[in-house]
């Protein structure tokens, strides 16, 4: 998800958050390394190297690196696409004992988009998927007419009937694409204050804002947090400062808080991507907890 101009949401007055008001630093990163040994839900799970970008054929060896370096932080992994080398991330995750959130990367070619389906529906008849998400932020880029995405969520809904399929989008969407939302058997929605132009002291709660109105739309059925997260560094976006102290109190709190509620999350990101400072300058390289270099931050 990139920067959006609307702000969706009233900001909270204050800050009503507790889980890191009046700890030190080294508190902190000690808390940190806590909730992280102890397991997070989930991790959208980053492929790209130095030099590497979307439309790369990546390797089996580079998906099984990485997937060791998770397997003993987070018990699912969400991926993006199931082509060029991206189909290699659900079975390795099922032979490290993890669960999966698998996704197929619609766009405008469709060619490509079919080539995607057919992959979705292949790993999930294999036994790979745990979840289908049949498409990513497909309104918001306006790749696809609503109709189109709903032909492709109900095709893939009929071939592999037993395993929950959802759809990927700001948590808005769900509320003013209520057609949408009635075809999914899970709301996966993104919810990211940074985006939003969100003041970090106030970002928790306003998350839980986005989360209750995907809840909201959502009407009885299972709501995951498919993406949230906070950068480390990059340039300020209307009073929003990427900062590792900034992410990290984010990590926290947003960990917490989907512990104490029970809720499903998958933080964005687990590595650093260098090719995503094109489309979102500086800030898109570090929304990882691992660097660059597969170094923990923290």
């Amino acid at each position: 998800m990139s920067y959006r101009a609307e702000q969706y949401l009233s900001l909270p007055k204050q800050n009503q958050d507790n889980y890191i008001k009046g700890k030190t630093e080294t508190e902190k990163r000690d808390l940190f390394r806590e909730i992280l040994y102890n397991g997070v839900h989930g991790f959208c799970f980053s492929l790209y190297e130095d030099g590497q970008k979307p439309g790369d054929i990546i390797s089996e060896e580079q998906v099984r690196r990485r997937m060791e370096i998770l397997k003993p932080h987070t018990s699912w992994v969400r991926s993006f696409s199931c082509t060029e080398g991206n189909e290699h991330i659900p079975k390795i995750a099922k032979e490290f004992g993890m669960k999966t959130l698998v996704g197929a990367w619609l766009g405008d070619d469709p060619e490509i988009n079919e080539r995607e389906v057919e992959g979705l529906i292949k790993l999930a008849k294999e036994g790979f998927v745990d979840i289908a998400a049949v498409g990513n932020e497909v309104m918001y880029r306006k790749d696809l007419s609503e109709d189109e995405l709903l032909d492709f969520i109900n095709r893939v809904k009929k071939e592999i009937p037993e395993i929950p399929v959802g759809y990927v989008d700001a948590y808005y969407e769900f509320t003013i694409k209520p057609r949408i939302t009635e075809a999914c058997d899970v709301i996966l929605a993104n919810c990211y204050p940074f985006w939003e132009s969100c003041p970090a002291e106030n970002s928790l709660n306003y998350m839980k804002q986005m989360y209750e109105q995907a809840k909201q739309a959502a009407n009885g059925k299972p709501v995951i947090i498919s993406e949230t997260g906070w950068p480390s560094k990059g340039e300020e976006l209307k009073g929003d400062f990427p900062s590792e102290k900034n992410a990290l109190d984010y990590f926290i709190s947003t960990q917490l808080w989907c512990m104490d509620e029970e809720i499903d999350c998958f933080y964005f990101s687990s590595f650093d991507e260098s090719w995503k400072i094109g489309p979102e300058g500086e800030v898109g390289a570090h929304w990882g907890i691992w660097d660059k270099h597969e170094k923990l931050k923290y």
